[in-house]
């Protein structure tokens, strides 16, 4: 950890924040780049690789126990060449020696901890270790010794194990995710129908497989608790939203009631902060109640959608609510002063996970006054024992809120209302602690993201000041993440931008465009999720096996080049990227987009049928596609009272393969069609058409609620 009392190294120059935490490490941290690796090829020394992030908890473990310590770092330092990389700044070297190291112990996670050649060819790769060998793992000191003695004594053995590896795994990548060509795919019999168009084939194989998807989640459902499978449990929450699209397709199946007990349980668990609002990382317990403390921008902004999806199918006002706690949180938290948004909170604080979090009933009595601190303590799961390491995380899982509501005739409500001063009695006291690192660079994938959200939930909620905050962290992107040529870039931090983007920045920056404009009405945000499309086409692109590498042909050459399709914690760029193209395509009418979403799709077909479920944000681009289109064409000033109005009142159901165009006159060139959609008597006027056919136009309110009741 960062003290300026000690020695510094050569990471003291970078801005990464998990990279300055290492920069007074005794060990001789070289950050990934011809310097380090010059070095190794000249002394002939095997890299050590060790990949992680600045709100990682086990990564400040190893950091404490080997990093800090100078028996290690004298081994480290005379045996290897010791490269740091921030994971979130470079997810190519993460997602290619991530793959390494699933392909050789079978699994990974972070710290990731490889040892290579002195030309990148890993020939070891694991996660945490110990100083010496602890919990049944390898000791981080045996496994150097063992591998610097062999090193000098079988170099060539221990070459030829790296050259193995990187074989084998680019074998298994050499069609990424087992994707086909797209010329294989169209004219696979099996997929042909009339003319054996992509959309003929997308229509006869892809509600078999939403089927299949829906099928297996329902199978890995936990009735009892919500989410999925067991402990680790995490938010997916792209899995909700493909839910929610197919309970609105099939409201006889239970998939609605997967959701609402999903959405139920994270909000009352302790992986919802109920102090200060946000969700954390993960639930460590089934029951959602104890989480991996630390908060992740885009764990919340992909939350803040789901919530919001779900309110508008159910109108369940507290889901309405949790969206609105987050918005509070991040904009209270994690916003820059300049308007972009801050990568992470850690789960630690003061060396101690969860410390920042937890209350003890003693703290809540000196807090509160004591009926109170007593009715909060119970309704929150307050005790003596506690329900992590002797303290109590809060949270409303146990039932308790129900009882009390019950024998006070209360509704859990009312109960929740007569607290929320206390919340914020307690949320002033928790300031006062030390506070958890916060990484504040800023990422424009993830900020993407959040805009998205802020878009989604302005229009829905009605609140302007989210709207504000989209536009403005959307600005900061495009004024100092976009080069002059046009060239994202994917870091900032301390007035330094960085790092040529990923498809990740320009697939969420671009659906955060997109929903930008759906809530603005300003064609400049459509105009340039455009230019941006077509500078991914030219950069990601695969032409041979289809899809979109991770790495623009501008970037850095790895060993493989890689690519990504699996929605993971995070939706992948892949998939992302074929909702905006079909959304493009409906808003601009270019078919060029459609036919592109159907290529993209049927390129990770394979992949899609092996694993559905693990693809879902790519299934909610299939959903997409096979749903008919639906416009609604908003022609009048932006400033009118009856436009907002219209445009919440579209949003107040769930609409989600819906687009929205406001009639604006420079928007006619990319988008040709709306000229005929035009502002009648100078009034604002309203066009709703479905499935290529258009209702008459309406220009009140109540026309256009009985318009929308009737389509």
């Amino acid at each position: 950890m960062i003290n300026s009392d000690k020695k510094t190294n050569r990471l003291i120059k970078e801005k990464s924040p998990y990279l300055l935490q290492h920069a007074y490490n005794p060990v001789d941290w070289y950050p990934w780049g011809q310097e380090a690796f010059d070095k190794a090829a000249g002394e002939n020394k095997p890299i050590f690789l060790s990949i992680g992030y600045s709100t990682c908890h086990w990564c400040h473990v190893m950091e404490r126990e080997s990093f800090e310590d100078q028996e290690v770092a004298a081994v480290l330092n005379r045996y290897f060449i010791a490269i740091k990389v921030d994971r979130e700044e470079r997810p190519d070297v993460d997602h290619l020696y991530m793959a390494f190291c699933q392909a050789l112990t079978g699994s990974g996670g972070w710290p990731l901890t490889l040892l290579m050649t002195p030309e990148k060819k890993p020939f070891f790769a694991g996660t945490y270790f110990p100083k010496t060998q602890r919990y049944g793992r390898r000791g981080l000191m045996e496994l150097l010794e063992q591998v610097g003695s062999l090193w000098k004594t079988n170099e060539a053995k221990v070459r030829e194990s790296g050259d193995e590896i990187v074989a084998a795994v680019h074998s298994q990548r050499s069609i990424p995710n087992k994707t086909r060509p797209l010329s294989s795919s169209i004219n696979d019999p099996s997929l042909k129908d009339g003319q054996g168009s992509a959309s003929e084939a997308i229509q006869t194989w892809g509600t078999q497989l939403i089927e299949k998807a829906y099928k297996l989640l329902a199978q890995s459902f936990d009735a009892r608790y919500g989410g999925f499978g067991r402990a680790p449990k995490f938010p997916t929450p792209h899995t909700l939203t493909f839910l929610l699209r197919y309970a609105q397709d099939h409201p006889q199946e239970k998939a609605l009631a997967i959701v609402r007990k999903t959405l139920d349980g994270m909000a009352q668990g302790g992986i919802y902060d109920h102090v200060g609002f946000g969700f954390a990382r993960y639930s460590t317990d089934e029951k959602w109640i104890v989480p991996h403390f630390e908060k992740m921008l885009y764990d919340n902004a992909l939350l803040a959608l789901a919530y919001l999806e779900s309110y508008q199918l159910e109108h369940h006002p507290k889901d309405a609510q949790i969206a609105q706690d987050i918005f509070t949180y991040v904009l209270r938290d994690m916003t820059s002063p300049e308007g972009g948004f801050y990568s992470a909170e850690d789960a630690d604080a003061e060396g101690i996970e969860g410390k920042f979090h937890v209350w003890t009933p003693q703290e809540i009595e000196a807090a509160l006054d004591q009926e109170t601190a007593a009715r909060y303590s119970a309704v929150y799961d307050i005790t003596p024992e506690g329900n992590f390491e002797g303290k109590s995380i809060p949270n409303l899982s146990q039932g308790t809120l129900g009882k009390i509501a019950h024998d006070n005739s209360l509704t859990e409500d009312d109960v929740l209302h007569s607290l929320e001063s206390a919340r914020q009695t307690l949320f002033v006291t928790r300031e006062k602690r030390i506070h958890p690192h916060k990484d504040d660079k800023i990422l424009t994938a993830w900020n993407g993201l959040m805009i998205a959200a802020l878009g989604k939930g302005a229009q829905i909620l009605g609140n302007r000041s989210y709207l504000e905050a989209a536009e403005r962290a959307a600005n900061f992107i495009l004024t100092h993440l976009l080069r002059s040529d046009g060239r994202l870039l994917a870091r900032y931090r301390e007035g330094d931008a960085a790092y040529l983007g990923y498809l990740d920045d320009y697939a969420f920056f671009i659906g955060g465009l997109l929903e930008l404009y759906s809530a603005s009405g300003k064609p400049h945000y459509l105009r340039t999720a455009l230019q941006l499309q077509e500078e991914q086409e030219r950069l990601f692109w695969d032409e041979e096996g289809g899809g979109y590498y991770l790495t623009g042909i501008d970037a850095e050459e790895l060993l493989i080049r890689p690519k990504d399709s699996y929605d993971g914690a995070l939706p992948s760029g892949n998939s992302i990227t074929a909702l905006n193209l079909l959304r493009l395509a409906r808003l601009t009418g270019d078919e060029r987009w459609e036919r592109k979403a159907e290529q993209l799709l049927l390129d990770f077909r394979d992949a899609l049928e092996e694993h559905p479920s693990g693809y879902t944000a790519f299934l909610q681009a299939l959903q997409f596609a096979l749903h008919p289109s639906q416009e609604l064409i908003l022609a009048g000033s932006l400033e009118s009272v009856q436009l907002p109005k219209m445009r919440q009142i579209f949003f107040s159901t769930f609409r989600p393969y819906a687009s929205v165009l406001y009639q604006e006159g420079s928007l006619n060139e990319i988008v040709p069609w709306i000229r005929d959609y035009p502002i009648i008597s100078g009034a604002v006027t309203a066009y709703l058409c479905q499935n290529f056919t258009c209702q008459r136009p309406v220009q009140q309110v109540e026309e256009f609620k009985a318009l929308l009741k009737n389509s």
